[in-house]
């Protein structure tokens, strides 16, 4: 009988190079320009999802699970950072970022996806292997080998508190918000659990991407017209709203490429139509937009004012967010100017507007669809530092306005100490000169819009009308 030749101890196998899975670096190289660079995911992946398709690298098919990988794992990060601390074995502020993001990656995979589990931990491994190395490669499958011990369920009963227990920790663990961004959404929208939990859940989904058809220059028609029968569908409450479906393309239709369109959330276009239908009391021939980077709102005024005659004045601080402003208001066929300006030290006379706009820079917790990042990187310490800006700015704008006049004071946050908060401490001279004016009731400027509250103000809410929660209040100056 032959013998088997002895074997030899402690072989290794022969070293494989890993693989290299475009779609899953694309997402980790998104998500550490968001970390590193305090980047916008909806400023830094369209660039790297364009270079990808022409490189060849990508199909429609991998560019929709790139985005997904990216904005699930941002949107649901605190979720995933909880699951992920039990499964650790030390704090998770001691595992390098780089590291973290891939295990992020990994759990949306596994408990936010239809991806098989045997696919999902593979995938993530070999994305490890590239982007981390071996060694930190065989970390990351140890920790998502023990995240497939359970589904998302079973995990939010582990790692959650009982709601009865801690109401705004359930929920934001549950949600994936901040504690303190769950009081305060709680706080300005009332009520009790059912309405929360829909807000929070609104602030999860996806959001469409909402076109805007700039008056006497595009219409909803052509926008339905070319984007096709299965491709979109008309706004709920503008006019000029157009619905693209799931994966339309804005740049495919002529009147986006001409300018004669864009995109813009259905909330941002109600607060420019209710201020040019506040009424007014005299002359209608000049506007302002005091806080127009970057342009949407200021492209929708323009095309208003131009089919009445009227001039627009967009002002945007920041030079290169006025240059946005510029391009988006270029082709109107009205007069209109465009300069670079701080809104709290005003280019302009006293008095000299008729219509004035002030968007004002905020927390934007009421664009966490868009943003989802911006719901972790914020701290209730920022509400402080924007609120002298916010009320100076109102005060500029009430000074801008002629007697019987208009203001319009927006913000894309439904935090009180952002939206009424700033307008009775205006109005009431709370840090600064009383100014005299009224509230105009915007409730029946966006006729057919339901829950708008009980006024004058008026909040939106993504889960109530599928916008944005932006904020209009309405002012007329009385001397």
């Amino acid at each position: 009988m032959s013998q088997q030749p002895p074997r030899r101890h402690g072989t290794r196998k022969p070293y494989r190079r890993p693989k290299k899975d475009p779609v899953r670096i694309l997402a980790f190289e998104a998500l550490r320009a968001v970390d590193e660079r305090d980047a916008y995911a909806n400023l830094v992946l369209p660039p790297l999802l364009r270079k990808a398709r022409e490189a060849g690298d990508f199909d429609t098919r991998d560019a929709a699970l790139a985005t997904e990988l990216v904005y699930g794992s941002l949107r649901r990060q605190g979720t995933y950072d909880a699951i992920l601390a039990r499964c650790v074995d030390r704090p998770l502020r001691e595992v390098d970022p780089p590291v973290l993001d891939v295990l992020t990656l990994g759990a949306h995979q596994l408990l936010g996806t239809r991806i098989p589990p045997h696919a999902a931990v593979s995938a993530t491994v070999e994305l490890a292997r590239v982007v981390l190395g071996d060694g930190r490669a065989k970390f990351v499958n140890a920790v998502l080998r023990k995240v497939t011990a359970h589904d998302l369920d079973d995990w939010l009963e582990r790692v959650a508190p009982e709601y009865d227990e801690d109401p705004e920790e359930h929920l934001g663990i549950v949600h994936a918000h901040p504690r303190w961004v769950v009081s305060a959404l709680w706080d300005a929208l009332g009520g009790g659990r059912a309405g929360i939990e829909e807000l929070l859940a609104a602030d999860n989904e996806r959001p469409e991407v909402t076109l805007v058809a700039r008056p006497g220059r595009s219409t909803a028609e052509e926008l339905l017209a070319a984007a096709g029968e299965d491709g979109a569908v008309p706004g709920r409450w503008s006019p000029y709203a157009v619905r693209l479906a799931e994966g339309g393309e804005p740049g495919a239709l002529d009147a986006v490429r001409e300018g004669r369109a864009g995109v813009q959330d259905e909330g941002s276009q109600l607060v420019a139509l209710a201020l040019a239908a506040a009424p007014l009391d005299g002359p209608d021939r000049t506007w302002l937009d005091g806080c127009a980077g970057p342009g949407g709102k200021a492209a929708l005024l323009a095309a208003l004012a131009a089919q009445r005659g009227a001039a627009l004045l967009a002002s945007e601080k920041q030079p290169h967010r006025a240059r946005l402003v510029a391009r988006a208001l270029d082709g109107n066929p009205g007069p209109y100017a465009v300069i670079a300006a701080d809104g709290t030290r005003p280019a302009w006379r006293p008095g000299a507007f008729d219509r004035v706009l002030v968007d004002v820079p905020c927390t934007g917790l009421g664009a966490l669809r868009r943003r989802p990042e911006a719901r972790w990187r914020r701290r209730p310490e920022d509400l402080d530092g924007f609120a002298p800006l916010q009320r100076e700015l109102l005060r500029q704008a009430l000074a801008a306005v002629r007697v019987g006049g208009v203001v319009g004071y927006a913000t894309c946050s439904p935090h009180p100490a952002e939206t009424r908060a700033v307008v009775e401490d205006v109005l009431k001279g709370r840090g600064g000169p009383a100014v005299e004016a009224e509230w105009i009731d915007a409730r029946p400027l966006m006729s057919g819009v339901p829950e708008l509250g009980d006024g004058p103000d008026v909040q939106l809410w993504p889960h109530r009308h599928g916008t944005d929660a932006m904020y209009l209040a309405l002012l007329r100056r009385t001397g």
